[in-house]
Order: structure tokens, then sequence, then C-alpha cells
């Protein structure tokens, strides 16, 4: 393959690995970034002020993705439900919007649900082209707990930061969604956010978190029309009537998409 096209086929993922849709020129200057923040000059009280030196447009476009979503649901009442989370970062930026957006809204918990041991046991319905095996998008052994230690911090610097409102949810959602609604009878689903990928998950998510969902309950897809994963839109066709659903995006992002319950 030369150097200057895209890598058009998805190679082996195992572990922490990712699937990156870019070519040679592409990842030599990713890769020159990630060693430039990596060996940044910048005092350490300044770092984190200034981490907008390393953001890409790519890597900008999905935090402007959640800030408008965030957006549509302030005037809300309701939870915020990530399934996948991996490393963390779309429930960091969840947080961070929470405390720019509504910081004395006690209710507006977030929880994210992963496996935090990355995919397992893979459907005929997610295809082959992703070519991922049992473990592809782990994470590190309790990684759980640095995230926890991340979104602590979040919390302590903004108000009421007394009351706890995330929460980390570990293992198979098939069986830790239900539980969780269990203890939480209260709950009400004003964001949901769908990035696990796979069929089988997705498919059993839609369908438990349906009876809490309201009229504006947003959700969030990654996956959408990809034929890389293409799970996920079976998935919601299975769960949904999706002849009833206005599937939208933004024009910043190619792979979020949205549903606003109507």
């Amino acid at each position: 393959m030369e150097k200057n096209k895209l890598e058009k086929e998805p190679k082996q993922i195992s572990g922490l690995s990712n699937i990156v849709h870019s070519n040679y020129e592409e990842k030599k200057n990713q890769k020159k970034l990630v060693e430039l923040l990596k060996n940044s000059p910048l005092p350490d009280n300044e770092l984190l002020a200034n981490l907008g030196l390393y953001i890409t447009s790519k890597n900008l476009s999905r935090l402007l993705f959640f800030y408008e979503i965030y957006k549509k649901i302030v005037e809300m009442h309701g939870v915020i439900m990530e399934f996948g989370t991996r490393w963390g970062q779309t429930t960091s930026v969840l947080s961070a919007l929470r405390g720019i957006f509504e910081p004395f809204n006690r209710t507006r918990k977030i929880i994210g649900f992963d496996t935090f041991s990355g995919h397992l046991g893979m459907s005929e319905k997610d295809g082959r082209a992703h070519r991922c095996v049992d473990g592809s998008y782990g994470v590190q052994k309790k990684y759980e707990k640095y995230l926890e230690q991340i979104l602590k911090l979040q919390e302590r610097l903004n108000p009421i930061s007394h009351l706890k409102k995330f929460e980390l949810v570990k293992g198979d959602v098939v069986q830790t969604l239900p539980q969780y609604l269990k203890r939480h009878q209260e709950t009400i689903i004003s964001l949901a956010v769908c990035d696990m990928d796979l069929y089988n998950p997705t498919k059993a998510v839609l369908k438990i978190i349906h009876p809490y969902l309201c009229k504006g309950s947003i959700l969030v897809f990654d996956e959408l029309c990809d034929d890389i994963f293409p799970g996920e839109t079976v998935a919601l066709t299975d769960a949904l009537n999706i002849r009833k659903l206005k599937i939208r995006r933004l024009p910043m992002t190619s792979r979020l998409a949205y549903v606003e319950i109507k």
C-alpha cells in the first residue's frame, strides 16, 4: 500500500489498540504532536490551562458535538448514562459541561457502564470487518480506579462538590444495567450515549432503557451507518422502530449521530 493512501482495511486489533482511519502522513504528524505533548516545555501549573494547544480539529469536533448535545438537555430532568466509557474522556467532558451549564443540579448524575476489559462475545451481526477479538478496546487493569480519581477531581473543582454525582458501573451491561435500575427506581434518562460498537449489548441496552426515556430524551450513537461496526445499526433497527426515528448528525463530526425521542 502506498504511504499517501488511506488504509482502507483496519488492522487486527486487541487490548489497548484502536482502529484509525488515517493515511501515513497523518499518522506521522499525529505521532509528532504526541511527542511534543509528552515533552511539553510548559510549566506544570499552566499545562491544563493550555491543553488546547495540542488539540486537533478532529478531536475538537467531538468536544463541540457534546457541547451542542448537552445544551439540548439543560432544561430536561434526568440522568446521563454512557454505555462504553473506555478511557472516560466523554464522561469527563460531560462532567465539565455540567459544571458549566448547571453546576447546582444535583440530580444530573452521570453513570458510566463498561466492562473495562474490552469487547467480549461478538455476534455474526457485527460482521468481520472490525477484526476485533475478545479484549479489543480494553484498558489497563483497574483503570476504573484511575478514572474515578479524575471524576472526583472534576467534582471538587465545581460547586456542591460534597455531593457525588457520578458512578462507574463495571461489568456486563446486560446484567449491571437492570441491577442499577432496580436500585434506582427514580431514574429518568435525559441522555444516553451508546458507544459499545457491538450488536448484543447495544440492543439489550436500548430495550432496557426504553421505559426510562421521556419526550425529548436524546440517544447518541458512535457507529451508526458504519460498515466496520454494523452491529450498532442493526441493534437500533431491531430494538426500536427506526422508521419513526429522525436520525440526525452535526456537520462538525462524521460518525456521531443522535436521536431525539418524540
